[in-house]
């Protein structure tokens, strides 16, 4: 079985950081994000075939160069297409069925279910749903009978919303969805192909436990939190000689001698956090400097960030090299 990861899209929402390092290889909870989606997926699997657009050739290299456990084969698309246009360009050879994956997606799903309920449907398709408050920014199933997904509406006015249970960005499809993907033009799969399936018998696995899009600053330290506190990363041991409470996850060179951190941090490779410094509910990410005495609170710190001693940076996302 193969699965497909979905890795387009510009990260709009994280910008600066975006402008030069993709989404998925922002560090959350100590690893890039790519690499907890990684983790829902089955270690017997023949291959990962990543559907990779924007800045394709920077994640392609990062995953050579750190390989997870099975081969990965990248394929770039030359223009946006969307998740269906992705979806057709990169799914040649796909096995059936294959698993589809959103690459920002944080969640604890045991995919073995998850195939195993597919199978015992019999459907063209099963797709994790979570439940949420905002159905807004996603795609919403209205179920039957089995969980049966009977309508699909994809960012409906909330007074239109069909339910509370949204597409979570994992599912199993049959090969011959991608049929019906038409060719050489963007398409998006939710809207226009997804409806027309649902008459083959598409299924939703519903999630019980959390979930978090980490598409935005705010919901990126959410993710971060759910991590942490699910033991997902690492041993979350403070820096030596470093004061206060973690997680924090601490990449090598650290240095934070007489810094102190309140809970659930990311430091990447290289980071300095000056004495009299705190960090608290951040992500700063390879070669930032926190000056002493100044103070980082939720807020997301590209690659070579300065912060001046005694500055406040709280509720901020700073592009690489940004100096404050």
């Amino acid at each position: 079985m193969k699965a497909l990861v979905l890795i387009g899209g510009f990260g709009t929402r994280l910008r600066p950081i975006t402008y030069t390092v993709p989404k998925q290889l922002i560090p959350v909870a100590g690893k890039p994000l790519l690499y907890h989606v990684f983790d829902l997926l089955p270690r017997d699997l023949e291959e990962v075939v990543l559907a990779t657009g924007y800045k394709a050739e920077i994640v392609d290299a990062y995953v050579r160069a750190h390989p997870p456990p099975w081969p990965v084969r990248t394929v770039a698309e030359r223009e946006p297409l969307g998740t269906g246009g992705g979806m057709k360009n990169a799914g040649g050879g796909m096995s059936d069925p294959f698993f589809l994956v959103n690459s920002d997606v944080v969640t604890a799903l045991d995919a073995g279910d998850l195939l195993a309920l597919h199978r015992s449907r019999g459907g063209v398709g099963t797709m994790t749903l979570a439940e949420v408050e905002d159905t807004k920014p996603y795609g919403v199933a209205a179920l039957g009978a089995n969980d049966r997904i009977e309508a699909f509406v994809e960012k409906p006015d909330p007074q239109d919303a069909p339910s509370h249970w949204i597409n979570a960005g994992v599912a199993v499809w049959s090969a011959s969805v991608l049929d019906r993907i038409p060719s050489g033009r963007p398409v998006s799969f939710e809207r226009e192909v997804v409806p027309g399936l649902l008459a083959q018998g598409l299924y939703g696995y519903r999630l019980r436990r959390y979930w978090e899009d980490a598409g935005t600053p705010d919901r990126m330290l959410r993710a971060q939190q759910l991590l942490f506190a699910d033991g997902r990363g690492g041993k979350g041991l403070l820096p030596h000689g470093a004061l206060g409470r973690g997680p924090v996850a601490a990449g090598r060179g650290v240095v934070a001698s007489g810094a102190s951190f309140g809970p659930n941090v990311t430091l990447g490779d290289g980071a300095t956090v000056e004495p009299g410094a705190h960090v608290e509910n951040a992500i700063v990410m390879e070669g930032v400097v926190v000056g002493r005495e100044a103070e980082v609170r939720n807020s997301l710190l590209g690659p070579g960030v300065r912060v001046a001693p005694g500055r406040r940076v709280v509720g901020e996302t700073l592009g690489e090299g940004a100096q404050t």
